[in-house]
């Protein structure tokens, strides 16, 4: 069994490009993979254990993130993630699920945003302005290099520290705005990255046509689900609790829109909400490619577990 902890994996340096085209490769094959719902356990409102298996028979490879959010700790969004051998039953590998997690997650919303956007949209809401924020950015930015304007909801700072991030580009301009309202109305693509929300966002009235509204993490928008035109999820199970999910408009899986089983945006008029967020495929696809590219320069972690058959 290898470790492979965070500073292997960022050291790869692996572009937003390649991530882009992994979530989607991984979202493209889901229904030939076996995805049980994650377990969550929640201690509190804020504090929370998933555990997220997947099997993917086109690599012989299984295995499960345990995801767990601390607000006290820093960062208070962990991860770690099991990797095995569905041929022979072996461990494979331990490893650091935090740059994963950011990228893969980031890359799903701008995988969303690349197929159900506007064919206008150039200005994009972004609240919540962590990584997860960034890596959704960094994605769509390998895709588009048209002008956008990007609006940032401040708090603590972030939005100049967001906006540091990405003076490089030539293509965006940004604003600023202290209220989710303000940053939402008139908006072409919202984007929410806030972890904790106990209220709604913005009354309906704030959401243009045409709108796509994608909220990483799901609070804050239950009104949307009421009336938007279409509503779409990495996987139903995640949504099917809502307590509007029998009251939504349309519905289907994201992956059904990349088959084209499912036609997606069918004008610039229609509002979409898209709960594709990143599912356990996509860190056990992310897990296995990276594994495969430095399980040769790491060494083998030897245990006392044990390998045969015992009496008690």
């Amino acid at each position: 069994m290898k470790i492979i902890d965070f500073e292997v994996i960022n050291s790869l340096a692996l572009s937003p490009s390649v991530c882009l085209e992994w979530v989607e490769s991984a979202l493209r094959m889901k229904y030939d993979c076996c995805l049980p719902s994650k377990i969550s356990l929640k201690i509190d409102s804020d504090i929370f254990f998933n555990t997220m298996p997947s099997f993917i028979p086109a690599s012989g490879r299984f295995g499960v993130k345990v995801v767990s959010r601390f607000p006290k700790r820093n960062p208070s969004l962990q991860s770690d993630i099991l990797l095995y051998d569905s041929n022979s039953g072996d461990t494979l590998a331990l490893m650091d699920g935090s740059w994963i997690t950011a990228m893969r997650t980031g890359a799903s919303a701008a995988l969303s945003i690349k197929y159900l956007k506007s064919s206008e949209a150039k200005d994009y809401a972004f609240m919540g302005l962590g990584n997860t924020a960034r890596a959704t950015l960094l994605c769509l930015l390998s895709e588009i290099n048209t002008p956008l304007h990007i609006r940032l909801l401040a708090y603590k700072g972030q939005e100049q520290l967001f906006i540091d991030r990405f003076r490089e580009y030539p293509n965006l301009t940004f604003s600023v705005y202290d209220n989710t309202e303000d940053l939402i109305s008139g908006a072409d693509v919202v984007v929410s990255c806030v972890t904790v929300a106990h209220d709604l966002f913005a009354s309906d009235a704030c959401f243009k046509p045409g709108v796509l509204v994608v909220p990483v993490h799901t609070r804050g928008f239950q009104n949307c689900d009421l009336f938007f035109d279409k509503i779409y999820a990495d996987d139903t199970g995640h949504v099917s609790g809502f307590k509007y999910f029998n009251q939504f408009n349309q519905f289907d899986e994201f992956a059904n829109v990349l088959s084209g089983k499912n036609a997606g945006r069918a004008s610039d008029e229609e509002r979409i909400l898209v709960y594709n967020i990143g599912i356990a495929l996509h860190d056990i696809y992310f897990a296995s490619k990276i594994y495969d590219m430095v399980k040769d320069s790491l060494p083998e972690l030897i245990s006392n577990m044990a390998n045969e058959k015992f009496w008690v």
